[in-house]
């Protein structure tokens, strides 16, 4: 069986070309893809080539945000039928390593992750039309829901993930005020996470007034375009700081700083965002006793962000602004790179 792929050479050079797919083995399943998310770390691999020491050393095809159909199950596969919409968790982890052993699978020693040029041989992506997959990397979601939204699960249960980090310094998030800085779709989804858990204030900030519109209609109580109105922040770091929790999810150094300076004394940030060597003014963090909590990728979670879509707990529509078929996937790049437009950008597969 052939199937179209989305495979980038090198820098800007995406082409769409054509495998051969086998059949699932055992354990496996074979599914068609039906839409997948372009994510950041997609388009640093698009526009540089990677990110810092991780880049491109053979072709690799892109995509880890995907949900697809139930083609074909291979042997002894119980847990899916054919026919079954599934978000793909692109996580594999070996199970067998230190970390696995102490239930810390997101910093497994063998990862396989979708996508991603850390190893070499590169882990080849999910933007294809049909792939082979472990029959446990598959959470089936129901009929109500598209495959649009459920390929976004995985950036929800980076967001998850996240939420669970501060949850574990700070305890539950029902009745805190809440800061996240940075709209894209990890903000977004960010606001709609603090939301359902209870968050009694949120409060985002961004340069662009497009995301954050849809900050806005993801629960957001105030929205701040900080290159707009430089100052409006001021109020939130009176009194040694307002917000019991930050979720910084843009790397920018401003931001980190106006996190740290917001957040009251003994409260919690937590990067999301991630980026080069950057500098934290330490008086503040020190000062004011704040947790600084790093977060990567996620677990279990990735089930748990499937059950919330699934649910309708969390509402992920509002944060696809964008679509684009297969044969549309540099344009579909293009647009995604654009966050005076884009928050999620798509790709369809036939």
């Amino acid at each position: 069986m052939k199937t179209r792929v989305c495979r980038l050479h090198d820098k800007h050079d995406i082409r769409i070309e054509t495998d051969i797919v086998a059949s699932p083995g055992s354990g496996e399943v074979l599914v068609a893809i039906g839409a997948g998310g372009i994510c950041g770390s997609d388009l640093h691999y698009y526009h540089d080539g990677g990110f810092g020491p991780i880049q491109i050393r053979e072709p690799m095809i892109l995509g880890h945000e995907v949900a697809g159909v139930v083609e074909a199950i291979g042997e002894g596969v119980s847990t899916v039928n054919i026919g079954a919409q599934v978000a793909l968790n692109p996580s594999r982890a070996c199970g067998q390593c230190s970390f696995c052993a102490e239930g810390l699978q997101q910093h497994c020693h063998e990862m396989l992750f979708f996508g991603s040029a850390m190893r070499f041989p590169h882990v080849q992506g999910a933007f294809r039309e049909r792939i082979i997959v472990q029959a446990s990397q598959c959470e089936i979601v129901g009929p109500h829901v598209s495959l649009a939204e459920a390929a976004c699960a995985e950036p929800l249960a980076v967001c998850v993930h996240a939420r669970n980090q501060a949850i574990r310094t700070m305890g539950e998030l029902k009745g805190k005020r809440v800061l996240i800085t940075g709209s894209g779709p990890i903000g977004a989804l960010s606001v709609a996470v603090a939301r359902h858990a209870g968050a009694k204030e949120i409060v985002v900030t961004d340069l662009q007034d497009a995301t954050l519109r849809i900050a806005k209609i993801m629960g957001a109580d105030r929205t701040i375009n900080v290159m707009n109105d430089s100052g409006a922040m001021d109020e939130y770091s009176d009194g040694k700081g307002h917000f019991d929790l930050a979720l910084e999810c843009s790397a920018a150094p401003m931001a980190i700083k106006t996190a740290l300076s917001s957040v009251r004394p003994q409260g919690t940030i937590v990067q999301i965002g991630i980026g080069g060597d950057t500098q934290i003014p330490l008086n503040l963090l020190v000062g004011k006793e704040i947790n600084l909590l790093g977060t990567h990728r996620f677990h279990s979670e990735y089930a748990e962000a499937v059950g919330l879509i699934d649910s309708g707990a969390i509402n992920v529509k509002p944060i696809i602004t964008g679509s684009y078929p297969l044969e549309e996937a540099v344009a579909a790049f293009e647009a995604a790179g654009d966050r005076s437009k884009s928050v999620k950008v798509q790709l369809r597969f036939s």
